[in-house]
């Protein structure tokens, strides 16, 4: 006898014990042992624990018998069939027992067993057949009615499991008649069991149980059994999802007819019906809104027990009681009707624009709603109009006085949403808001919560509206805000600091403009709780901010108290708890216009300050460095040399390529100091200016950080410091292109544009310097030097500091001929920079070239792009008609790259002159050359800037005419046309969004296979698909359209597009793997409608292996389509209910079993991290 079973045997022994505690002890024991993953038990063990735990169960001690039921779960997966089909069989016995004790223990003993088994395994089928066949039996037997309720539980729990697909019709048979049991019980857990058989039942069944419904409510049963069968219906379409639209036709009507039964239950499941349908099925819900919503207009004002119309005077006198009748159960009525309306506004984005006439004003009718439980309903579903909307709307607020704390916290929630949404919006109500805030503020009997929201709510208010709003209230407001900072609970004080900060700001304007004199006690109240160090650190935080903006608006009106409060600051700044948000308070006061005296701690202040340069915390660093600009900006007099010596020795480290951001602000301080302390020169020379030299050498120099740079050299040379002067640092500058490098550590193509920036920034800085500095660039011969001198001169030229030099001219000509592409390049980019600066000079030049030399074409167009591009539009107008002349001489060269930049150009040239342009360039869809409609519509592309620009009232108007070329014949100017389109969509979705109707037919056409588009190559028999490209097109704009226009798209008629996409080429299957896992976020619903056909071509990808002898990129590629395709798959099973699909749960079986698939949708987990709650890999 091995270990584990002599072991097991002694338990056993003692579980026969006539001492109930070691009848407890050794059955605790088993149930330690049995949770080891390590345990095997030898046949006879098995038989023997089963035998025991089975007897045990009918223990006379409760708590050995509860024991004995936590055993049978974990025994299940240690032992084998027979021996599990034995306690199944003895439980499923014990429950028709008329021992009620025994009946309910073994009850738990079979949900217990039920949750462990592998119902769905062929191992646990002749187990479900034996617990299945005996709860029908249970069913049968109306006189038990507490057995008819347990075997209905136990039926829900394996039902849920997505098990009992063999059993399902005789499962059904038998629900079905106990949905007219006498017993409401019976009736409710029947509807729950069948709620869990409609997500993985056939289509077949499903629609026998629909049917059923139908024909049983056609029959006008009895009031009872009617909602029973409504609220079947209800749950069936919730937990069915989309199945039910094919019978709403039949449904809807019949509900509707039930609505007019004078029964209040009834006409709430009506309503939950109506709102399941909409959630679940909105497309097939459509020709029904008008009539639900006008059946939702009736019943959330259906109150038959109260009078609305009566005077407040009579209302005060009644009491709240009088109206709250147990008997009355109108107000389910309403609230049902109210949450449907809730789920139209949720799913019904098309028709948003008419619930603003339609919605709208019946919710806020609503707004006077006596029962609180409906009036929050009536809120939140308000609260989702708004978050739809963007439209201007008014708001009741009567509520804010009301006593009922719950409704005050719902109009306040309401209120914040629309002050956010449409910032202005309150003003004309503020006096009608104030009362009710003070209200909230002031009242005793008020939560912490109630005040929370109220002081939340000010700020949003304060924040999002004028100062002047706010003058007629500040007597009452302050007081009652400044009595919350005294608040004994530190979520208030650290809420009420928040709006006394804004108060501070309001009341520095007001007094500014004479309205409103600062009162004293704002400050003593906020010095109190500055001075406290016993508080929370939100609160300290607050304070410090608060205090620093009292400082800084109405600093003046502090006297000798002033020093105090500084002296407080620098003890903060000195915590590290607090430095950050003192950091941040001495910056807003150095830069306050009241030009407020820090000498008491700016020596300190500075030292302190330097050590924070130091630290690893980003934002402390960031701050910091923002603090000593303001300090050195505005107090440069006061800072002694010690002090700015410290700061420079910490700034060297932070200019760095690793953090451009913190290399920008850093440079930006170095500026500000040579500019106001010019003895620092002699340190920023030695210690700075090495690490921004390699700084302008690096690829990932841009945008602000290269703007600090040019702004810090100007600065250095308008120092007429000696030992920083412009030959200096021009050598410095010039110097690693002169001699270039090996060609394993080549500079990249970014830094010879930065350093060119720099160099124009110096001439620039210096005129008289550069005539010389020209002349030295055009002497350069090297060609990493010729390429940077160059675009150096392309710069200079760009502030007009060359005119019309004729060796100018010559230099760029040379340059055109050279064998370097880089340089050549660079006399692109230089000429058009010049001709930039200097246009009458060098633009009649420029266009003269371009049809004298058809080999530099390309070259020549790069300049005159730059030239239209940079270019103000009352400095290029007079040469608008030659520019476009030629660009349409130009539109039918051969090289698709050059016609690309004839068309940039053209769109560009657009822009100049919009009303005289647009027109022209639309007249030209008509020529009879498909070159010329491709290179006009993709011009129109570059007339599409992301910006708001005069042409886009022009471009709206005439968009429909330019999206017609998606039906043009040719297959190239349908591609552009959908790329123009992309972009539309992309970067100007107004443009487009009235058209989709008509455009989205073609776009779809687009993405289907054509075979005469596929040709096959000899002698290779290589198969060119020469529709992809336009395919491929066509899913990118339908990819934008998700983004920017979901609210236009039929998101099932989208779905059997992607659909198609995902059996399409490698491209296109990346794309449409994206689209799912945005749909699977954005429109759930719709996905678990088209979830069953969706899985198939993603279980086709993850499964595919690539044949035996495939090239190395073969296998990336299939590798790459399994990831993305498993990102997919982990976004749909994030989706809600997703797990009510056969077809996904047995897929997502699939993954787990699969040792390849489960690593691969573990990686994809751990690097997007979505969905990871989606599937449990253990």
């Amino acid at each position: 006898m091995s270990n584990v079973s002599y072991h097991i045997s002694n338990l056993l022994e003692k579980m026969t014990s006539t001492d109930k505690d070691f009848r407890f002890m050794a059955t605790n024991d088993l149930m330690l042992e049995l949770q080891k993953d390590s345990i095997k038990l030898d046949e006879d063990s098995e038989r023997r624990v089963v035998a025991m735990l089975l007897k045990l169960l009918e223990d006379k001690n409760g708590e050995v018998q509860n024991l004995a039921v936590k055993c049978l779960a974990p025994l299940v997966s240690k032992v084998k069939e027979p021996q599990v089909e034995a306690m199944v069989e003895s439980l499923c016995s014990n429950m028709m027992s008329d021992k009620e004790q025994l009946r309910d223990i073994s009850s738990m003993g079979l949900k217990a067993v039920i949750t462990e088994l592998p119902l769905s395994s062929s191992g646990g089928a002749s187990v479900s057949k034996m617990i299945t066949s005996q709860l029908i039996g249970a069913l049968g037997k109306q006189e038990d009615v507490a057995l008819q309720l347990e075997a209905l539980d136990i039926l829900s729990d394996m039902l849920g499991s997505g098990a009992l697909v063999s059993f399902h019709g005789s499962l059904l048979s038998s629900l079905l008649p106990q949905l007219t049991s006498p017993r409401m019980a019976v009736r409710k857990r029947s509807i729950m069991a069948l709620g869990h058989l409609v997500p993985c039942c056939s289509p077949a069944l499903f629609s026998q149980l629909t049917e059923h419904l139908m024909t049983e409510l056609a029959k006008g049963p009895p009031t009872s059994v009617a909602r029973t069968y409504i609220q079947c219906l209800a749950t069936i379409s919730r937990e069915g999802g989309h199945r039910v639209g094919e019978h709403l036709q039949k449904v809807i009507p019949m509900v509707v007819k039930f609505t007019s039964v004078e029964d209040d239950e009834l006409r709430e499941h009506c309503f939950q019906a109506f709102e399941a349908f909409i959630r679940r099925c909105p497309k097939e819900m459509s020709p029904h809104v008008t009539t639900v919503t006008q059946l939702c207009f009736k019943f959330m004002t259906y109150d038959p027990n109260y009078n609305y119309d009566g005077s407040e005077e009579e209302e005060d006198e009644k009491s709240d009681d009088e109206y709250s009748d147990d008997d009355d159960m109108s107000w389910k009525v309403r609230r049902s009707a109210v949450k449907c309306l809730e789920a139209l506004i949720s799913t019904r984005l098309d028709l948003l624009l008419s619930f603003y006439s339609t919605i709208c004003p019946a919710l806020l009718a609503r707004f006077k709603e006596r029962e609180e439980n409906v009036r929050a309903d009536v809120f939140a579903a308000f609260s989702t109009l708004l978050r739809q909307s963007r439209e201007f709307l008014t708001v009741f607020t009567e509520d804010l006085k009301d006593k009922s704390i719950k409704s005050r916290q719902g109009c306040f929630g309401l209120l914040s949403e629309l002050a956010h949404t449409v910032p202005g919006a309150l003003e004309e109500h503020i006096p009608a808001l104030v009362p009710g805030i003070l209200f909230s503020l002031t009242d005793r009997s008020a939560s912490s919560n109630m005040k929370i929201d109220a002081l939340c709510f000010l700020h949003v208010l304060l924040i999002s509206h004028p100062p002047q709003a706010f003058q007629p209230h500040m007597q009452v407001l302050l007081p009652a805000v400044l009595a919350c900072v005294e608040d004994t609970f530190y979520k208030i004080m650290s809420e009420a600091l928040l709006v006394t900060q804004q108060l501070c700001a309001s009341l520095c304007f007001l007094f500014l403009i004479k309205l409103c004199p600062p009162p004293p006690q704002v400050f003593s109240v906020t010095m109190k709780r500055l001075k406290a160090t016993d508080i929370d650190q939100e609160v300290k935080e607050r304070a410090i901010s608060c205090m620093g903006h009292l400082v800084c608006h109405l600093g003046d009106h502090l006297g000798a108290e002033l020093q105090g409060v500084l002296a407080i600051f620098l003890e903060r700044l000195k915590n590290e708890i607090t430095r950050l948000s003192a950091v941040r308070t001495l910056s807003l006061i150095a830069a306050s216009s009241l030009k407020i005296d820090l000498s008491s701690i700016l020596d300190e202040t500075l030292s302190v300050l330097a050590s924070f340069l130091r630290k690893n915390q980003r934002a402390l660093k960031l701050s910091t460095l923002a603090c000593l600009t303001s300090l050195v900006t505005h107090h440069a007099a006061s800072i002694k040399p010690a002090a700015l010596e410290a700061m420079l020795n910490e700034l060297p480290p932070l200019v760095d390529e690793s953090d451009m951001h913190t290399s920008q602000v850093s440079i930006a301080l170095l500026t500000c100091m040579s500019k106001a302390c010019p003895s620092s020169l002699a340190k920023i020379s030695s210690l700075v200016l090495p690490g921004i030299f390699r700084l302008i050498h690096s690829p990932l120099l841009q945008g602000g950080a290269l703007a600090a740079i040019l702004d810090f050299l100007q600065s250095l040379v308008l120092s007429k410091a000696s030992s920083l002067g412009y030959s200096q640092l021009m050598k410095a500058l010039m110097e690693p292109f002169q001699s270039p490098p090996p060609e394993s550590s080549a500079l990249h193509r970014q830094s010879y544009v930065s350093a060119a920036r720099c160099v124009a920034a110096l001439a620039s800085a210096s005129p008289k310097e550069s005539p010389a500095t020209v002349a030295g660039l055009i002497q350069q011969v090297c060609i990493s030097a010729r390429v940077l001198a160059l675009l150096s001169l392309g710069e200079v030229g760009r502030s007009g500091s060359l005119g019309g030099c004729k060796e100018v001219q010559g230099v760029i000509l040379e340059a055109f001929s050279s064998t370097s592409e880089e340089v050549k390049t660079a006399a692109s980019c230089a000429l058009g920079g010049m001709a930039v600066g200097s246009l009458s000079d060098y633009l009649p030049f420029v266009l003269k070239e371009i049809s004298a030399q058809p080999r530099r074409q390309y070259l020549l167009l790069h300049s005159l792009k730059d030239v239209i591009s940079a270019s103000p539009a009352c400095s290029l107008s007079p040469h608008v008609e030659s520019i476009w002349s030629l660009l349409f001489q130009h539109c039918e060269c051969q090289e698709e790259g050059s016609r690309n930049l004839v068309a940039e150009c053209l769109g560009k040239l657009t822009l100049v002159d919009p009303a005289v342009l647009l027109p022209r360039l639309k007249q030209q869809l008509r020529a009879g050359s498909p070159v010329v409609r491709g290179t006009v519509v993709t011009a129109v592309k570059f007339t599409i800037v992301d910006h708001p620009a005069p042409i886009d009232t022009l471009l709206r108007d005439c968009m429909g005419d330019f999206l017609k070329s998606l039906q043009d014949d040719d297959i190239t100017v349908r591609r552009v046309a959908l790329v123009m389109f992309n972009s539309a969509a992309h970067n100007k979705p107004s443009l487009i969004r009235g058209l989709l109707g008509s455009v989205l037919p073609h776009l779809y056409r687009e993405t289907q296979i054509r075979k005469d588009l596929i040709r096959e190559v000899r002698p290779f028999k290589h198969r060119v698909d020469d529709g992809l490209d336009v395919r491929k097109a066509a899913f990118e704009c339908m990819y934008t359209l998700l983004d920017s226009c979901l609210d236009g798209l039929d998101v099932l008629q989208f779905l059997d597009h992607v659909e198609e996409g995902l059996k399409d080429h490698y491209d296109i299957r990346m794309l449409t793997f994206l689209m799912l896992a945005r749909l699977a976020s954005l429109s759930p619903a719709a996905v678990l409608q088209r979830l069953d056909r969706l899985v198939e071509p993603l279980k086709a990808t993850c499964t595919t292996k690539v044949k035996a002898g495939s090239v190395k990129q073969e296998f990336e590629k299939q590798e790459e389509l399994r990831r993305s395709a498993m990102r997919a798959v982990a976004a749909l099973l994030a989706v809600p209910e997703v797990e009510r699909s056969p077809v996904m749960a047995d897929f997502a079986n699939q993954i787990r079993s699969n040792a390849d698939m489960a690593s691969i949708y573990q990686s994809v987990q751990g690097g997007d991290g979505g969905g990871a709650e989606g599937m449990d890999m253990s």
